[in-house]
């Protein structure tokens, strides 16, 4: 019988890296793999997962018994919704589910986020990557978007990861024919997620002019461009460029078998009576 107020890995799983999403709440000491999308509580420091309102939490220990049990229950006592990972980190490791190499990870700002700058005006990688980041690595992540000869020194001053730059002092590059996203994928330990991988294709098709990787390549790159010329700002960019990764992956986990044409979606008809 399942746990009070639990929630099944397997559950969880179909939950995780989508828009609405729970936020998880890792609760264990310095961990060093995740589970897709964690919180960190850092310290004494005003968690932000509890500014995070509209949605439920859930909480994950080793084992899924008593630090994640209390939390849920004071959070609950909040008025918050609250669940527990049945079994904790153990089970959804057992179940070889996705999970995040939290090594790759920048130094945490005061505020518990991540900082990350890179060049103005994105197109594909440097949209991409933010939503990578944020559906799978650091929920909060912050992104500062500067002039491409300003990158170094804003990363130096404001502590922010440098990402998507064509310089040799910067980690999150092109690697030969690889582009940025492909690069956190397997930095982060994401390279055994199917979806991921798909979506990777994807976006090196459109970000590395390969079109012919991928047939949605063609058609990122077309809204990627287009959402660069609508979008003057490039804050509001990222936010719409989310929901089309959004999309983008969850068709890579569910829906690449689907077709659609003028009669696949159609009511079935009657036979009419004999």
């Amino acid at each position: 019988m399942p746990a009070h107020n639990a929630i099944a890995p397997d559950t969880l799983a179909r939950l995780i890296a989508l828009p609405g999403s729970p936020r998880i709440v890792d609760l264990r000491a310095a961990p060093a793999r995740a589970i897709p999308g964690s919180w960190y509580p850092a310290g004494d420091e005003p968690a932000a997962w509890r500014r995070a309102g509209g949605t439920s939490l859930v909480f994950v220990d080793d084992d899924g018994r008593d630090t994640a049990v209390s939390a849920a229950a004071i959070s609950r006592s909040d008025g918050m919704p609250a669940e527990v990972l049945e079994g904790g980190f153990a089970a959804w490791a057992a179940a070889g589910l996705p999970t995040v190499s939290l090594a790759p990870l920048p130094t945490r700002h005061d505020d518990g986020r991540t900082w990350w700058v890179t060049r103005a005006r994105p197109k594909v990688d440097r949209i991409a990557c933010p939503w990578l980041i944020r559906r799978f690595i650091d929920p909060a992540a912050r992104f500062l978007f500067v002039a491409p000869g300003d990158v170094l020194a804003v990363a130096a001053q404001q502590r922010a990861e440098p990402f998507d730059l064509a310089d040799d002092r910067v980690f999150w590059g092109h690697r030969d024919d690889l582009c940025t996203f492909d690069l956190m994928v397997e930095a982060f330990g994401l390279g055994a997620h199917g979806p991921l991988v798909r979506l990777a294709t994807i976006v090196r098709g459109a970000d590395t002019d390969r079109l012919d990787l991928a047939p949605e390549a063609a058609g990122l790159l077309a809204i990627s461009l287009g959402l660069s010329r609508v979008h003057g700002d490039d804050h509001i960019q990222l936010e719409a460029g989310m929901a089309v990764y959004d999309a983008l992956y969850r068709w890579c986990r569910d829906a690449t078998g689907e077709r659609h044409d003028w009669s696949s979606h159609q009511p079935a008809r009657n036979k009419a009576p004999a």
